[in-house]
Formats: structure tokens, sequence, C-alpha cells
């Protein structure tokens, strides 16, 4: 589906518990908000290896060495709370194999967007149970489609738990997805996940959790409610030649924003007067990391797109050279608020030409610029990282 695009700059291998510990004293403090070292999240589990969150992708997260994490929640129609990355269901799980769910495929708005087919709503925990998940990264290892089954955040927390041992403790942070599309369904996420939460002793500040969404009345609720750490996340669509963001919809603000008629964007959001605002409600902020340091490509004949500058017959991130980090690190700490950006992710195609297809060398450029934890689907690769520092 076309969408109008709106430009504009922004100011923008396991290692056992104690040698790692020891090897973090020895290095020094971090430029973090805290002065310890990074927190590493196992974005979607260890997504980069096996089909993102499954118990198997959490637990290979958790062998690596993360120390959070990550599942997305979406809810089901008997109001249970499942991991996957959105409510359509379509293209991580083998649901449209399914000839007894063929009847379940519609249509329906996400965001304002609208998306055609399987959503989680529609079926019960039970029957999500049925399903298996997929891989649905094309460039990445599909031959573990169909071996895993769907958790709920009952046997993540679980699995974090039993995996918390030896002075080991394993957070899980959940994303609360699209609130606004759930509580028009009246299955409203946050009271759900609170209360799953309090089963579990999880209320405070130092609890091993902490709760991220991408819209603002959610977090504000939760709140008062709870002193669980929040995260305000921060979302964007694009990168210009330039190295200035694109913002279009629905990834230009949160959507309760869109709903309220709320003129504010991502981008104003980390402004310091906007990091002040979130500072009421969250302890921390998830920008896409190029709000902290962006690329930038070549584009020599003015046409408006980047050039192939490595003439591999592909334009990508190889293909640009990175600008000077923005203030938004220094800004958020500021302001008192910890900084965990996303995504991190191992694939040469992603990482810009100064990194020298070395994915340890963008966590290390991260660190160094004093972010407080990564989204990283190689959880591995982070860890190696942050043992270099």
């Amino acid at each position: 589906m076309p969408r109008s695009l709106i430009l504009r700059s922004a100011a923008l291998i396991v290692m056992p518990l104690a040698l790692l510990a020891a090897c973090a004293s020895l290095r020094g403090a971090y430029p973090t908000l805290d002065g310890k070292a990074p927190l590493v999240i196992g974005h979607r589990g260890a997504s980069g290896y096996l089909p993102e969150h499954t118990l198997q992708s959490y637990q290979k997260a958790i062998e690596q060495g993360a120390d959070f994490i990550e599942p997305d929640l979406v809810a089901t129609k008997d109001g249970e709370l499942i991991a996957r990355h959105e409510p359509n269901i379509t293209n991580t799980t083998d649901v449209a194999s399914k000839p007894e769910f063929a009847s379940r495929k519609t249509t329906r708005k996400v965001d304002g967007i609208e998306e055609t087919g399987w959503f989680a709503s529609d079926f019960t925990l039970a029957e999500i149970k049925t399903l298996r998940a997929v891989q649905p990264m094309k460039e990445r290892d599909a031959s573990f489609n169909g071996q895993f089954g769907i958790p709920t955040l009952r046997e993540i927390l679980d699995l974090a738990r039993t995996a918390s041992k030896g002075g080991r403790t394993i957070g899980v942070y959940p994303e609360t997805k699209h609130p606004t599309y759930h509580n028009d369904l009246k299955l409203g996420l946050d009271d759900r996940l609170l209360a799953i939460l309090a089963e579990y002793g999880y209320a405070r500040k130092d609890s091993p959790v902490i709760i991220q969404s991408f819209e603002v009345a959610n977090l504000k609720y939760l709140r008062t409610k709870t002193q669980v750490r929040l995260v305000q996340l921060i979302d964007g669509d694009d990168v210009a030649v330039d190295g200035s963001m694109v913002l279009a919809a629905p990834s230009d603000k949160p959507y309760d924003f869109v709903v309220a008629k709320d003129p504010r964007d991502y981008i104003a959001m980390l402004t310091p007067a906007g990091l002040k605002d979130i500072k009421a409600y969250a302890d921390g902020i998830g920008p896409w990391k190029p709000y902290l340091m962006a690329s930038q490509g070549v584009d020599a004949n003015k046409d408006g797109k980047a050039d192939d500058v490595n003439g591999d017959g592909a334009v990508d991130e190889r293909d640009r050279k990175l600008r000077a980090p923005s203030d938004v690190v220094k800004n958020a700490h500021a302001a008192g608020l910890f900084v965990h950006a996303f995504t991190f992710r191992n694939e040469p195609r992603r990482l810009a030409s100064d990194y020298q297809n070395d994915p340890k060398a963008e966590y290390r450029m991260f660190y160094k610029l004093g972010v407080d934890g990564v989204f990283s689907d190689f959880p591995d690769t982070a860890v190696a990282a942050r043992l270099e520092k």
C-alpha cells in the first residue's frame, strides 16, 4: 500500500557468569545512566537463530548470555496473553496451511492500516496451541519451521524464573502490542498483564520486568498501577539519503496520539521538552537506533535515491556511512531516562560501511555512545562485543 512520506530532519559466546562480571569490573564504568554495563535484551528471543517468540528462541537467548528476553504480547479471543509480533499471525505461524481455519481469514484495521490475514483475537488459546511458529524473515534459517509452539506469557515467565540461578536473574521485557487495537476489541492488555505479573510478585521497580509500548496512554495508566519499570518506544519509518528521519503513518507517532488528534510525533518526543514529558510516566526510552546515530548515502545523480556505492547490485546499509551521533542519549540521561536502542542484527546488509561487515563493531560504537541496553536478534554477538569494551 503506498504511503505518503513526510521528511523531517532528526536533530538529533557465553562465558561463566563470574568471569563475565570480573571482565566488566576490570574494564571500568560504562557511559550509561548508572555506570553499569549495558543490558543485552534478546529481541523476540534469539530470533536470528530460531523462529521468534518461541520458548526455544528465548531459551537460546538465555544460553547466549542475554539479561532480558523480550516477548511481544497480543491477546487471544478468550483474553489470554500470547507472544506474537503482531495481532496478525499470518507470517509467523502456519495458520494459512490449516484448512480448519481457512474461514477465519479476514481484513482488519491495525493502527489505521488495513491488513488481511489471520488475527490472534479470532482464536482461542486452545486453537492457538494447535499452531506452530515459522521464520518470517526470508534471509534466515527456515529449517525449524513447524517445530515449535506459541507460548503464553506465563510460560515465558516460568522459563525466565527457572533459568534464574547461580546469582543470575533473567528478566522479561514484554511489549504491549497495539493497545488501542486491543482496547477496541474489549481485549485490553494492561490489566491482564498486571494481573499475571502480580501472580509472580512482580510490581516493584526492582522486579525483573520492564514493560514497553509505542503508545503513551497505556504507559501512563500502567504508571498509576505499578512501579515496574516502563519504557516509551520511539519508532520511525525510514532514513533518507541525507540521514534525516522519514516519518510515515503508522510509524510517525503513537497511535493513541492519532486517535486523540495530538500533533506531536516521535521526533518531537525526543526533544529535551519531549523527554521531560516522558520522564513523568516512564523510566526509559526505546528508540529506533538511527535516532541515535544515523547513516547517509550518496546521491550522485541527484535523483533522490541512494546510489549503489559498492556496486554489488543492491542498495542497503553497506552503501551508507555513519553521521555524527545525535544528542538523544545525552539529553535522555540528563532527563533521568535510560536508553535501550533497537534493533541490532548481524546480516551484512544491515551494517553501515563503517562497520566493515563486523556486527560487533556496531555494538561497540553504541556502547561507547552510552546506550543502557540493546535489543538484539543475536544476543551472543551483543555479549561478545560488550566484553571487548
